[in-house]
């Protein structure tokens, strides 16, 4: 059904540029996962002067709720960390932030995902939103939620009672840029993103002189076996049809050439799409660092848990409603068809924490020359800087239209 969205839910000259100012004030003080104080503050000062109503949750997140009467309640997300990546676009408003490991190591910062892009577009179409109560009805519930990046933030506002504290939605949507045509958006039924799941696995051996191996359990030759074996399980443990990543990330060990240290300390990150091949990965991870360890004569390893990222499914009914919306929106061109994407987000523990339905949907960043050179940056790296028209335009359009086809009169 086409529905077409009245003008006082566009952007204006005047709301354009304040969406570029907002945008590139957020991309200059980036804050780390779950420390984004002053993020919180901005952000909350911004929408209660907009008129929302603002409650604090899981630390550093933001709820904010616009009433407008009788009608569905539906909800928004926007994430709000940066990454610990020194900046290298050379954009004029370019990061100089730094922030601290949890262990107190000083890194620099940046918002090298594009959280600073979800954030500018939450707070235009907040704006639109409360500027034009005569064109909807109902209640739309913002959710600026930290700790994308560690899988910490949706699970902390959840914890926290958000859904006490707000409105439960009947759907949640929410968006991410990414490395793609800038002003076209991409969104995909069922699977969308995998379950991620990081450990740190410490090696214990013994300590010897490197001129008398026979003395020690050399961890380094013992992490080394383990390293190998693990990039097995996906060749020979999981079928060929289902998709499932084992990464060894870091691999740290020893001080000296000549000495044999008594540990090794590696990390390593999983992903997959079904339950069961995950289920399968995990089972032969502890399986395969046992065993090697046990050949060895070694004591067992400490698996320790890192992180662990929910799987991301968009409804099918609700993906395909939306995916016409965009259609609308933007032209049949625009609107394309995603695959599932081996990265992860915890915006579906939102959702499933009320048991309701939820679609996450990319916008692209790219002009046509930066893809068609070829390797343009990708998130997390430090050159990435998203075009900033038509992408941040882009995203305020397809979060009003999503909302619109619910709340619209």
């Amino acid at each position: 059904m086409t529905i077409t969205i009245p003008q006082t839910l566009a952007l204006g000259p005047e709301a354009t540029t304040d969406l570029i100012e907002t945008y590139k004030y957020l991309h200059a003080n980036p804050e780390l996962s779950m420390q984004e104080h002053r993020t919180a503050d901005y952000l909350a000062k911004r929408l209660e002067e907009l008129g929302l109503e603002v409650t604090r949750c899981g630390g550093t997140g933001v709820v904010a709720v616009l009433r407008n009467g009788e009608g569905p309640v539906i909800g928004m997300r926007a994430d709000t960390d940066g990454l610990p990546v020194l900046e290298d676009t050379g954009l004029d408003y370019a990061s100089t932030a730094t922030g601290q490991l949890d262990d107190g190591t000083e890194v620099p910062t940046m918002h090298a995902c594009g959280h600073d892009t979800h954030m500018a577009t939450a707070l235009a179409t907040a704006a639109l939103y409360a500027g034009a109560k005569d064109a909807w009805a109902g209640t739309i519930v913002f959710v600026l939620q930290p700790g994308e990046e560690t899988a910490a933030g949706a699970r902390a506002m959840v914890e926290d009672g958000l859904w006490d504290k707000a409105p439960k939605p009947e759907v949640m949507f929410g968006q991410h840029v990414m490395n793609g045509l800038s002003g076209t958006v991409t969104l995909m039924a069922g699977a969308a993103m995998t379950t991620a799941d990081s450990f740190k696995v410490t090696v214990y051996g013994q300590g010897s002189h490197g001129s008398m191996p026979e003395h020690s359990i050399d961890p380094i030759v013992l992490g080394a076996a383990m390293v190998l074996r693990l990039q097995t399980i996906v060749s020979r443990q999981v079928a060929p049809q289902s998709a499932a990543v084992v990464t060894i990330g870091s691999f740290h060990a020893g001080l000296k050439e000549n000495v044999i240290p008594d540990r090794a300390v590696f990390t390593l990150n999983v992903r997959t799409f079904e339950p069961e091949v995950r289920e399968i990965v995990l089972t032969s991870i502890r399986r395969i660092i046992a065993a090697e360890a046990e050949a060895s004569g070694a004591p067992e390893p400490l698996i320790e848990d890192i992180s662990a990222f929910p799987p991301l499914f968009n409804d099918p009914t609700e993906t395909e409603k939306l995916t016409e919306q965009f259609r609308t929106e933007f032209g049949d061109d625009r609107v394309l068809p995603g695959s599932p994407v081996m990265g992860s987000e915890d915006f579906g523990a939102l959702a499933a924490a009320i048991e309701v339905p939820s679609v996450f949907w990319f916008f692209g960043g790219n002009t046509a020359e930066t893809l068609a050179a070829g390797h343009p940056p990708a998130n997390h790296s430090p050159f990435f800087a998203p075009e900033i028209d038509p992408t941040l335009v882009t995203g305020v359009r397809a979060a009003v239209r999503a909302l619109y086809s619910k709340v619209g009169k």
